[in-house]
């Protein structure tokens, strides 16, 4: 019997997937190449604040952490830390990335002719909330889960898929635009409301992975299937020098939890960390709406054109 640390086994590229991390600096540079130096050619545009950099390079390495460093091998060996990388992935990261962004450089891409059609329907409340927890509970499913964890290319493409669903479900509540200007902005309120269907929606695939009687994923159980998942993630030749040289036949070998232990530790993971993300969200979502409703119409003129006069001689400063 191993441990979580004999992953190292693997070698490095499966550990800390360097193309992975060359990808994300690239990324990076792109960021502050279009928000720091080519911003004035789009619409609307503004220098970058501090915080949104900052912010960015933030979720920039978490992204690394969880998917280039080992927590991504070993979610193709335990399940409860793939259920940590979908909890900060599609709960924590993406709503952050509305901060982290800029609003013009969201609105030019959603404003492409080609994309702000589908977007518009997309991100319509009810579509956005269904949309992404139908998609998600669906992933769960044994059957979805085990074919996508042992094919690469449709793996790959239904990741896409949640990420985009997941833009779309957030975009009512944390898009940054002015509401008069924004149809889709929901009032404090329904912001609240829209949190907590999420939540309603997410709990019976929680439920179903917290309370089922037997394991039930074969890519968590079955070595055959495991060996077939850990290929999209270990090169073939590592792969088999490991597997005949260190008589691994399952990933039981790494982890001292039965595979109901871990499945039901996962759903567990998920739906502490969902309750977690939220209330930091309620909070900052109350805490805006109760600020936004005591004010009067004067008070919010006043605030506008302090906040108005503060940009410009923010933005003087880059003139």
């Amino acid at each position: 019997m191993g441990s979580i640390r004999s992953i190292s086994i693997f070698g490095f590229l499966a550990n800390w997937s360097p193309f992975f991390l060359v990808a994300i600096i690239f990324s990076t540079i792109v960021y502050f190449l279009i928000t720091v130096r080519w911003y004035q050619d789009i619409p609307g545009s503004r220098p970058l604040k501090k915080s949104e950099g900052i912010l960015f390079i933030f979720l920039m390495v978490l992204l690394y952490i969880m998917k280039g460093s080992p927590i991504d091998l070993l979610s193709h060996i335990i399940f409860s830390f793939h259920m940590l990388q979908m909890a900060v992935m599609f709960l924590l990261m993406i709503p952050l990335f509305y901060f982290a962004i800029p609003n013009y450089l969201i609105d030019y891409v959603i404003n492409q002719p080609i994309i702000k059609p589908a977007f518009a329907f997309m991100t319509r409340p009810i579509i956005a909330l269904v949309t992404f927890n139908a998609f998600f509970s669906l992933y769960h499913l044994p059957i979805v889960l085990d074919f996508l964890k042992q094919n690469a290319t449709p793996h790959s493409l239904y990741t896409i898929l949640l990420t985009i669903t997941a833009f779309t479900m957030w975009y009512p509540i944390f898009n940054q635009k002015e509401k008069a200007k924004d149809e889709k902005q929901l009032s404090g309120l329904m912001k609240l409301g829209y949190i907590f269907a999420i939540g309603v929606l997410l709990t019976p695939s929680c439920g179903l992975i917290i309370f089922a009687q037997h394991p039930m994923y074969k890519t968590y159980t079955d070595p055959k299937a495991w060996m077939s998942a850990m290929s999209l993630c270990v090169p073939t030749g590592t792969l088999n020098d490991v597997l005949t040289n260190s008589g691994i036949s399952g990933p039981q070998y790494f982890t001292n939890m039965t595979p109901k232990d871990d499945q039901q530790t996962g759903g567990v993971i998920m739906k502490v960390l969902q309750e977690v993300f939220f209330g930091f969200m309620f909070y900052y979502i109350f805490v805006n709406w109760s600020r936004s409703e005591r004010l009067n119409p004067e008070e919010i003129t006043r605030l506008s054109l302090e906040e108005k006069r503060k940009q410009d001689a923010y933005f003087k400063e880059f003139e």
